[in-house]
């Protein structure tokens, strides 16, 4: 098999354990892992990638997204609403859609945060309107090249049981079992080095039985997979725990079997001090979406009260539908800057916020084989050309990935290119764009 040697990098991030930054380094990827680092390597018959002007780092991970809800950016009815109102605007809107639109709002979005130097993500996807199924999410993956960690979501509890998503959206929860089964047995891959891991995520404590999350979570622990959901999103989230369930969403996960090191939640806006305390316990982790709270108006999670904890926290951009974008460096920073709105100019530096989007996010994913440059890990590397206007005049380059370039030049994925030269390599950019914009007017057409 042809290896790569990346060489004479300016600058190469490795967030190994004295998360050193070296100079003029060359990177030896062989085999899909990091085979080697140094400096001045011989070539040794590699295909080479010229870094010289450039920062490498490892690739980005974000740790939680709608795939489905990249056809649905800037949807007016939902643009100015809180979560639920949000909600209930965009359901009759995912309801019209089929294994087709999963698939190219998938690609799409699979794509976009390639470009923005991604190389692992999961997906929560919790509805399955007109025959869609997860394998059409797993199936964009593989084109696009992403490592990825879909979640097999369900909604269960509709309108007419008190529930928020309409009964046209809800499954039976037998059904929804039966499939998780079915998925986990079909995709999943437990090996070092996987491309495809399969999490089981019922949606929300507002959509789904008591007995739902248990019964996910028994299985889930049957199978050797991880679960996931979202809580303690904002106000509304709290408000509905206590006057459904008489507790804090934080002890509702406890009783349900919802905490632990397999377990990784979503926003987690609300935390109170017991249970950020119960979650570092735990070592239960938490995807943050900082621009998806942002725009929701969600408000700031306690990211840094959840670090100094202990809590396990990586980076989510969460879906196009919420946040508009899916650009993990626009994350990290807003990340950054949120934490000192809140807690003041020193709550977390730039290279704090890389540390997150990287290390951080493959640890709450379960993923010690990827999220560093040290060798054994995984070939997942980021370029970042820093020779253009947007970083000229910078005197510390890894703090200025948060502020300039915002498109990798260079994206490998377990050693093989997915962008070259700031262009996707792996499908044709303008045939992605094509076919979701299509199928995006099928839908603001009532289609």
């Amino acid at each position: 098999m042809t290896h790569t040697l990346i060489r004479n990098a300016d600058h190469l991030v490795t967030m190994d354990a004295g998360r050193r930054v070296l100079r003029g380094a060359d990177l030896r990827l062989r085999d899909g892992v990091v085979a080697e680092i140094g400096t001045g390597l011989p070539l040794d018959g590699a295909e080479t990638l010229d870094a010289s002007g450039c920062l490498v780092t490892p690739g980005l991970v974000n740790t939680h997204h709608h795939l489905f809800q990249t056809l649905t950016r800037a949807v007016p009815a939902a643009q100015d609403a809180l979560l639920f109102g949000w909600l209930r605007a965009l359901y009759p809107i995912w309801a019209r859609m089929g294994p087709e639109h999963m698939r190219a709002s998938a690609r799409l979005g699979l794509a976009e945060l390639a470009l923005s130097g991604c190389t692992m993500s999961s997906d929560h996807l919790y509805l399955f309107p007109n025959g869609a199924r997860l394998e059409d999410t797993i199936e964009a993956a593989s084109e696009i090249g992403l490592r990825f960690h879909p979640t097999r979501g369900a909604m269960s509890i509709g309108e007419s049981a008190g529930g928020l998503p309409p009964d046209s959206l809800v499954e039976r929860e037998a059904a929804i079992l039966a499939d998780c089964e079915r998925v986990v047995d079909a995709f999943h891959d437990p090996s070092d080095g996987a491309m495809v891991r399969v999490g089981l995520a019922p949606c929300s404590p507002f959509s789904v039985s008591r007995e739902l999350m248990r019964d996910a979570a028994i299985l889930a622990r049957e199978k050797g997979v991880r679960l996931h959901t979202h809580l303690a999103e904002n106000d509304e989230d709290v408000a509905y725990s206590l006057a459904q369930f008489g507790c804090r969403p934080g002890q509702y996960a406890e009783e349900l079997g919802w905490t632990g090191d397999d377990v990784w939640h979503a926003h987690c806006v609300k935390l109170d001090g017991k249970e950020i305390d119960l979650f570092a316990r735990t070592r239960t982790g938490v995807a943050h979406c900082p621009c998806s709270n942002c725009r929701l108006g969600s408000g700031i999670a306690p990211v840094r009260a959840m670090r100094d904890a202990g809590v396990p926290v990586g980076l989510g951009v969460d879906g196009s539908a919420s946040n508009d974008a899916g650009d993990l460096v626009g994350e990290a920073r807003t990340a950054m800057l949120l934490q000192r709105v809140a807690r003041g100019a020193d709550a977390m530096s730039a290279r704090e916020a890389l540390e997150v989007a990287t290390l951080g996010g493959a640890g709450v994913l379960g993923r010690a084989d990827c999220g560093a440059l040290e060798v054994g890990r995984r070939a997942d590397v980021a370029v970042w050309d820093l020779s253009g206007l947007d970083a000229a005049g910078s005197w510390d380059p890894v703090a200025l990935l948060l502020a300039g370039p915002r498109r990798v030049r260079d994206l490998l994925v377990e050693g093989r290119r997915v962008v070259a030269g700031g262009q996707l390599a792996t499908a044709d950019a303008r045939e992605v764009s094509a076919e979701a914009n299509r199928l995006a007017r099928g839908l603001a057409n009532g289609e």
